[in-house]
């Protein structure tokens, strides 16, 4: 529930919360899709909202990060 509650809280990325909690990606992904919904599916639906958002979103950012890395390499 606590990782849930950073993902909403901070908009966070799967890759953010592992490295925020000390765990891998699979155990956040897995918390939040199979085991917070058998405890709390309220909270499962905010933070899977968040999540989804995130991954539609994956390929401008990661675009983002390659031009930045261009625009500062001197050729």
């Amino acid at each position: 529930m606590e990782i849930a509650r950073y993902i909403i809280e901070n908009n966070a990325t799967v890759r953010q919360t592992a490295k925020q909690f000390g765990i891998s990606k699979s155990t956040v992904h897995k918390d939040v899709t199979e085991r917070l919904p058998q405890i709390n599916s309220a909270l499962a639906q905010s933070a899977r909202k968040v999540l989804d958002v995130n991954k539609s979103e994956r390929h401008i950012r990661g675009g983002l990060a390659t031009r930045e890395k261009y625009l500062h390499q001197h050729i």
